[in-house]
């Protein structure tokens, strides 16, 4: 269905809303595609592929609310459909902060073309996505004697949605994402079998790396887990490589939702314009980055994507603050999630500020573990490199940091000047000093 009959769709569904008694509507119809393509020691563990469809309808009426999905997109269906939602409405608690948003919101929508869909989708063929899962593992044949196991995934997604609200809002969106990975695992002393991956995810084909780059970096990071053992309990400086700062930083998103706020579920709360980071620290929302993979030009409430500060040296800034959770607070709404966070990068590399660290540890995974949104309080385990007079001495693993994120935040000594790009949080190596591992 071409992009005029989504529209004439959903202001059909509106106009019955409506009709039937809706005062107010926000309605959105989504069309989805996936292909995935798996090996596993050069043979297809899996090849699938999914499409999906559906409309999705927010009724508003008489201080009363409800959301109702479907995927029988056919009229007849549609109105029986509308008229049970509209019915089933009615029995609800009248809530005063449901309604939709104030259309000031909408206004000063960007017009940059974010170039999120990639024209060549449309020409990739199943041939196509199976060679480039093949390759990805075919380039560790004969690398390594210890490879036990090794493997490889292509994957890539489409979708289109078209919103409309009854009260002048009308968004259209189209996207594309592309992923590829490798598996490692290999023999180590006795029973012990490493195993590590490399993950990558873009907007473009053309943006990933290459496939070789991918599989060699598997390996290698399959390979610095040989040996791995913990070491004395310490506390010392942390260093968190780019592409796992984010899960570090992402355990914020709870905190500083206005959920959280209004429930009193949060750290953060009653923190705004006050200082709760290092100076080193500035995280910006920047929902229009060309590319990226957050970006958008409306939120779910269809607010227009605007770049947010959250913390600026050190100071937060602002928090996501979605239409309902601003009328239970009596704030403005921001937005009620998270497009592309970036950190303001530093001036020095990775490798700068490892050879200037005397001792500490290089977090290279994650290794599970949980973070309290409540108190701040965390405990993850970790994997990576005990690093000594500037070079890495010993492969660790199995080991905890643990305390509060108000005291981690503050103790961010240095970001370097190596933004991640393959994800929504772009994040630069981050240097943290006094951390505590626990070891042997």
């Amino acid at each position: 269905m071409a992009k005029g009959k989504w529209l004439e769709l959903a202001y059909w569904t509106q106009k019955k809303a409506q009709l039937l008694g809706a005062q107010e509507s926000s309605i959105s119809i989504n069309q989805s595609r996936r292909v995935e393509v798996d090996y596993r020691d050069e043979k297809i563990e899996k090849m699938k592929e999914s499409s999906q469809q559906g409309l999705s309808i927010e009724i508003f009426s008489k201080g009363r609310y409800s959301s109702h999905s479907t995927n029988d997109l056919r009229k007849g269906s549609l109105e029986k459909f509308i008229q049970n939602a509209v019915d089933l409405t009615r029995y609800l608690e009248e809530d005063e902060y449901r309604g939709l948003t104030d259309p000031t919101l909408y206004q000063g929508q960007s017009d940059a073309d974010l170039d999120l869909f990639d024209p060549e989708y449309d020409g990739l063929t199943t041939k196509t996505r199976k060679e480039v899962a093949m390759k990805l593992g075919a380039h560790l044949l004969g690398q390594d004697d210890r490879i036990i196991s090794v493997a490889s995934g292509f994957s890539d997604n489409s979708g289109e949605n078209y919103v409309v609200k009854s009260n002048g809002f009308e968004g259209t969106r189209k996207a594309t994402s592309f992923s590829q990975y490798v598996e490692v695992s290999i023999q180590g002393e006795g029973d012990r079998k490493p195993q590590n991956w490399r993950y990558y995810s873009a907007r473009h084909l053309a943006d990933l790396p290459s496939t070789k780059q991918t599989a060699m970096e598997a390996l290698e990071r399959t390979r610095s887990q040989l040996g791995q053992a913990k070491v004395k309990t310490d506390t010392m400086p942390m260093i968190v490589e780019n592409s796992n700062a984010g899960g570090l930083l992402w355990r914020l998103s709870h905190p500083l939702s206005g959920a959280s706020i209004q429930q009193k579920n949060s750290f953060l709360d009653g923190k705004k314009g006050k200082k709760i980071a290092s100076k080193a620290l500035t995280i910006t929302d920047e929902p229009t980055i060309v590319r990226g993979l957050g970006s958008r030009l409306y939120d779910g409430d269809g607010i227009a994507a605007k770049t947010m500060p959250v913390i600026q040296d050190g100071v937060l800034k602002n928090y996501y603050i979605d239409v309902y959770y601003g009328r239970k607070l009596g704030w403005t709404p921001t937005t009620g999630y998270a497009s592309n966070i970036v950190i303001k990068p530093g001036k020095r590399s990775a490798k700068a500020i490892e050879k200037d660290l005397d001792k500490g540890i290089l977090v290279t995974n994650w290794l599970g573990g949980n973070a309290n949104g409540t108190t701040g309080d965390f405990s993850l385990g970790v994997a990576g490199w005990l690093i000594e007079n500037g070079q890495r001495t010993q492969p660790i693993g199995e080991m905890n940091i643990s305390g509060n994120y108000t005291d981690l935040l503050m103790n961010l000594k240095e970001v370097g000047n190596d933004p991640y790009p393959y994800s929504s949080f772009r994040t630069p190596t981050l240097l943290f000093n006094d951390v505590k591992f626990s070891g042997t």
